[in-house]
């Protein structure tokens, strides 16, 4: 993008007015994307995983596929892996409006099937970023075409397995005991509008996401932090902003299922994005040479689904304070994570 330079003080201010605009943005879509689901019948664990996290994801799109246009490796990958363990803690925020753990509403196996997945995609993507890549086709390496193809065998297993019944839980929540609906659906608005409504939010969340990783960028070179602390950090944060406000908005309108599939399937398009900015950088496979940042950002990645994979087995856990304890440790190990990349930046 082409914008007029600015005063560290400018980009923090434009910084906070697009991170405003992104979140009333977010904010509408979830509500659209709950109406939505109500009106056409749809699984609001499915409409999470592949409509609310593809929207969300948007920025990291946008930004992934410019950066690896510009040859910025490091960018990318601080960009994209830095902000899984981010969008997990979301989770944990948004369990705050929670009536009682939000890992003990989903009432099929589907959820702990993603978080498993998303963990078995983690692992291998770390395996070979451990490895590096032994041969290349293209100038792509191997790794990332793996990652597309378990990535689509995932979506594909996701996609069968929403509606079996197989494997039920116990002990669940009252689902009458879930927050009143802030935005009740009169059915007065056409389902046309409602489409047209979300897709405009969708390409507010694009451009003001957009936005937010310019200026997020220029603080990064203005404040002397650097790209690298900067990436899985303040831009991991910029990109993952409409996840946050989302996540937070259908935890308060009661659709926790939703809120849950938003972030496992963010995540699980941060690791395909691997692939289609291998194909764009053409200094060999990205994965190549990853820093030990994107090795730590992999394996927080996988701590944190997995203490939520446990949460949503274990049907009875402690809760600490009002969230569960899942989403406590959760919250820990990202602001821990945290200190790890300042010390190895």
């Amino acid at each position: 993008m082409d914008i007029p330079a600015t005063t560290l003080t400018s980009s923090l201010l434009i910084f906070a007015l697009c991170a405003g605009t992104v979140w009333f943005s977010g904010a509408r879509l979830a509500y659209l994307a709950d109406m939505l689901a109500d009106r056409f019948k749809l699984a609001k664990s499915l409409v999470g995983l592949l409509m609310l996290s593809l929207a969300t994801s948007l920025p990291e799109v946008a930004t992934t596929l410019s950066a690896a246009v510009s040859q910025a490796q490091e960018l990318v990958l601080n960009n994209l892996f830095g902000g899984i363990a981010l969008q997990t803690a979301i989770l944990g925020v948004a369990d705050f409006w929670a009536r009682g753990a939000i890992t003990n509403y989903p009432r099929r196996a589907n959820h702990a099937l993603e978080a498993t997945l998303l963990v078995l995609l983690l692992a291998i993507t770390l395996v070979i970023t451990t490895l590096g890549e032994t041969f290349v086709l293209f100038q792509v390496g191997p790794g990332s075409v793996v990652i597309a193809l378990v990535y689509i065998c995932t979506i594909w297993l996701l996609r069968h397995y929403d509606g079996s019944s197989d494997w039920i839980p116990v002990d669940l929540p009252d689902l009458d005991d879930r927050p009143q609906r802030m935005a009740r659906d009169d059915g007065t608005t056409a389902n046309q509008s409602l489409i047209v409504q979300a897709v405009i939010a969708c390409l507010a969340i694009l451009v003001f996401g957009l936005l937010l990783v310019v200026f997020a960028e220029r603080i990064a070179v203005q404040s002397g932090l650097g790209t690298g602390f900067v990436g899985v950090t303040l831009l991991a944060a910029a990109t993952s902003l409409p996840e946050l406000t989302t996540t937070i908005t259908a935890a308060r309108l009661g659709a926790y299922t939703m809120a849950i599939s938003n972030i496992f399937g963010s995540n699980l398009i941060m690791l395909v994005l691997v692939f289609p900015a291998d194909v764009l950088y053409r200094g060999g496979p990205i994965l190549q040479g990853a820093s030990q940042t994107v090795s730590l950002a992999l394996s927080f990645g996988i701590v944190v689904t997995s203490i939520y994979l446990v949460g949503l087995i274990v049907r009875r856990k402690p809760r600490f304070g009002v969230i569960g304890l899942d989403s406590a440790l959760v919250i820990l190990t990202f602001l821990g994570s945290l200190v790890a990349y300042y010390f190895v930046r």
